[in-house]
C-alpha cells in the first residue's frame, strides 16, 4: 500500500518546474492530484500510470483559488494535501519598479497562498483526518538579493502566514513551509550562469551540490506523511546548509569547497 492512497491533492503552479516534480512526487505515492496554472500545460505530470488533472487557475484570484480547491474535494469527496508552489518573480529594480508589477508580485507568492489555504481549510476542517497545507518559501525572505525586493518581501511575509495559519487552523490542519535554496532547474542559465558558473555557486554550498526539484518534492511528501504529524508552524530549509558568506569565500578559497 503507497502512503498516500486515498489522499486528494493539489499543487498550484504544479504544470512545471518544482511544482510539477512535487505533483509526480504525491502522484507516485498514491495520491490524486490536481495542478493548475493560467495557461495549459504541454505535458502534465504523472507517475506510473497515474497523471494529474489540470484546471486553468489564477490564484492570485480569490473566486478562481476557491474553485480550484472546490474542484479537487468535488471530483476526489475530500481534499486531503495543498501545496502551495505558485510564485517567482523576473529581476527588477527595487528604485523603479512600478507599482502594479510590486502589486502583482505580491499577490502571486503571498496573497494567492493565502486564498488557497482558507479555501482548503474550509473544506478540511469538516473531513475525517483533517489536513496539511505546505507553502513554498524562499531563502530570499531572509537573506535578500538585489533585484528581488518585492518577491523577498512576499516570501518573508509567507513565513510569517504559515506560522500564523497553523495557530488559527490547528489541531485539524496542519500548515508549514518547506523554504527553498538554490534549485537547478532547466532555467538555471538565467540565474547562475554557464556550466562553470553554476560550479562556482555549487561551491558556495556545504552540500556541494545544489538542490534538485525532487529534493524540495521530497521534502513536501515527508510533511504529509504521518512522521509529521506533530509538524506545524514548522519551516523546513531545504538549501544544502546554506552559503557560505562571500567574504569567506574570497578570504579563504577552501571555505567555499575551492583547493587553495
Amino acid at each position: 500500500m503507497s502512503p498516500l492512497d486515498g489522499k486528494a491533492a493539489i499543487v498550484t503552479g504544479g504544470t512545471k518546474g518544482i511544482g510539477a516534480v512535487i505533483a509526480a512526487r504525491l502522484l507516485g505515492a498514491g495520491a490524486s492530484v490536481v495542478v493548475c496554472g493560467r495557461s495549459e500545460p504541454e505535458r502534465l505530470p504523472s507517475a506510473g500510470t497515474a497523471t494529474a488533472e489540470f484546471i486553468k487557475a489564477d490564484v492570485r484570484e480569490p473566486d478562481q483559488a476557491a474553485a480550484l480547491v472546490n474542484y479537487a474535494a468535488e471530483r476526489f469527496g475530500r481534499l486531503d494535501i495543498a501545496v502551495n508552489n505558485a510564485g517567482g518573480s523576473p529581476n527588477a529594480d527595487a528604485a523603479t519598479m512600478s507599482p502594479r508589477f510590486a502589486a502583482k508580485i505580491i499577490a502571486l507568492n503571498l496573497l494567492a497562498p493565502f486564498y488557497v489555504a482558507q479555501a482548503a481549510n474550509t473544506v478540511m476542517q469538516r473531513q475525517s483526518g483533517g489536513g496539511v497545507i505546505i507553502n513554498i518559501g524562499s531563502v530570499v525572505a531572509a537573506s535578500p538579493a538585489p533585484g528581488v525586493a518585492a518577491y523577498a518581501a512576499a516570501k518573508g511575509g509567507l513565513t510569517v502566514l504559515t506560522r500564523a495559519l497553523a495557530l488559527e487552523f490547528g489541531p485539524r490542519v496542519r500548515v508549514n513551509q518547506v523554504t527553498v535554496g538554490l534549485v537547478q532547474t532547466e532555467m538555471s542559465d538565467d540565474y547562475y550562469g554557464d556550466d562553470e558558473g553554476q560550479r562556482a555557486v555549487a561551491g558556495l554550498i556545504p552540500a556541494g551540490r545544489m538542490a534538485a526539484p525532487a529534493d524540495i518534492a521530497d521534502a513536501c511528501l515527508l510533511l504529509t506523511s504521518p512522521l509529521a504529524g506533530y509538524i506545524s508552524g514548522a519551516e523546513l530549509r531545504v538549501d544544502g546548509g546554506g552559503e557560505v558568506p562571500g567574504r569567506f569565500a574570497v578570504a579563504h578559497p577552501w571555505a567555499a569547497g575551492q583547493p587553495e
